[in-house]
Parts: C-alpha cells; structure tokens; sequence
C-alpha cells in the first residue's frame, strides 16, 4: 500500500501540469513565501514532517505531536532589500491539544514619498507591508491521525489610507506511522473574505497542499529522510516539490530540494544543528534558494524546545 501511495504522489504532480494558469488574480502573495529555513531547504517539501512552532505555517495538525512548548525566529533575506519574518509560539495543553501564536511579516525599508514635480523626494517617507496575525488549534483524531486549523487576520498596507484586511482559515489533517516515520499531511489553505483595494475586490491565494515523507535510510546513527508534495494554487498551475535530509545522530542535519514547474524557483540547500543545552533543545538552520535572475534567498532559523 505505501508503495502505491508513493506512486501517486510522484507522478500525480505531472498529470496535473495541463491546468490552467490566472497569474495576478488573486492578492497577498506574500503568504505564498517559505517562511522555515528547514522547510525551503528541502524545496518547501515541507507538509509531511514539518515539527514544532512552524507547523503553525505548513500543516497545522502537526502541532498535535508536539510535546511542551516550542518557539522558533526566522528570518529571510528577501530581493530588493525587502525583509521577511516569521515568528511562532506553541503549546501542548495535555489531552485539550495544541495551541499556536504565529505572526508572519514582509516589509520595505524607508523609502521617500516622491511626485512628477518633487522627484528627489517632498521630504516625506512610508513603509509598505503585509501582516499575517494567526491562532492555530490542534489534537488527535486517533492514535494516529492529528487535525488542525488556523485562523488568520491579514493586514496589508501600501501607503497611507492604502489598506486592506481580510480574515482566513486553514484546515489540515496529518496520519504518522511507526514504519519509518512514513507521514502523510494534507491541507487546505487561505479560504476566507476578500481583499479591496479602493474600489477592487481580489481573493485569497487559496490554495490545496499535500505530501509524502519517510526515512528512506537508517542505518545506526544516520538518517536519510525523503519528502514530495505537491500544491494546487487557484491562480497558478500546479507546482511539485521535493527534498532530502540527511542527518547525524539527529544533531547535524544536510538539505536539499528542488521546486518542480515554479516560474523562477528551481533548487535549495540547507543545514542545522540539534543540541541540547540545559536540558532545553536549541536548534538553528539556514537555507539558500535559487530563483533564477532574482539570485538567492537566504533564511536564518532559531528554535528553542523548552
């Protein structure tokens, strides 16, 4: 059954690329962005085992298996100067579940207000940024199986009056078994109110995400885990991820991925590091990105297990 399962995830991907493609017709793409150094650095292949806070992000029911209380600060380096961070707290309340505070943010620098007869500048600046505020929920379905959902206010802001709300919700399930770590997550993404800007309406990136992972080696103290989704974004063609983590005795940990039929994304690399100080678990991770003329991204990751 796994192997079948397998099967379907690899090539289901390339039998959906003949999709229609509505590029520009949906708002805030700025929660499209990979805010994990873990997750991009195995191509955002990430639904299946992601662990921790940020599941807060990628697959809400995988705060069920949380244990305690996990924080973690990421931080990407955007193009153009432009700052991206994300920034998540989880707790396990016994047998009522798992609760997440997460907050996602993409901003500019200061920049001067300028007009066709001051264009150096009228001595004025702005910021423009994009906000995601969210509360997520999770628990056990069965011993197996965890169900979570999130529930975001979205704030956008261009400059002065310039702005626009909207509130979403996530929705995801996720199954884990005992042979290999084989996990399978799937998760409905940005259903919710639309954005309006002036006098026009547009909707949520809205988007259907699932994937596949195991530990396709084990063998002592190393691991080789191997993970595939696939994404139906409403206003793009289907896109298919896939990455690799190789680690150490669970403390050094080497990735890679690829983005299949993205636009301008293509591979990644990462690395991390477990350790344990004070009887607290302390992680960091950074990845790279490509995206082709734009150049790379990097990201920069702390978490702390308490």
């Amino acid at each position: 059954m796994l192997r079948n399962v397998w099967i379907i995830a690899l090539f289901l991907p390339g039998l959906l690329l003949a999709q229609y493609s509505r590029p520009g017709s949906a708002d805030a793409q700025f929660l499209k962005i990979g805010v994990s150094p873990r997750g991009t650095g195995l191509g955002d292949a990430y639904i299946s085992c992601v662990e921790g806070a940020e599941a807060a992000y990628y697959n809400p029911a995988a705060l069920a298996w949380l244990k305690g209380t996990d924080v973690v600060f990421n931080h990407t380096e955007w193009f153009a100067e432009i700052n991206h961070e994300f920034a998540a707290i989880a707790h396990t309340f016994g047998t009522l579940g798992t609760a997440a505070l997460s907050v996602t943010a993409l901003y500019t620098d200061e920049m001067k207000v300028t007009t066709p007869l001051q264009p150096d500048g009228t001595g004025e600046t702005f910021y423009a940024g994009n906000y995601r505020l969210g509360l997520s929920l999770a628990r056990f379905l069965t011993d197996r199986v965890t169900i979570g959902g999130t529930v975001n206010y979205i704030h956008m802001s261009l400059y002065s009056d310039f702005t626009a709300n909207a509130i979403a919700g996530d929705i995801a399930l996720m199954y884990v078994t005992d042979f290999r770590g084989f996990s399978f997550g799937m998760k409905f993404a940005n259903f919710g109110s639309e954005l309006k800007f002036v006098n026009e309406s547009y909707p949520l990136p809205t988007n259907f995400t699932f994937g596949l992972s195991m530990n396709a080696i084990e063998a002592g103290s190393q691991q080789l885990l191997v993970s595939v989704s696939a994404i139906k974004p409403n206003d793009e063609e289907p896109l298919g991820q896939v990455g690799g983590e190789w680690n150490w005795q669970k403390t050094l940990f080497l990735r890679a991925g690829y983005q299949v039929n993205h636009d301008v994304a293509t591979y990644s690399l990462g690395a991390g590091v477990r350790v344990n100080i004070l009887q607290r678990g302390l992680n960091v991770d950074y990845s790279m990105s490509e995206f082709s003329l734009l150049g790379f991204a990097h990201r920069f990751g702390l978490g702390i297990r308490l």
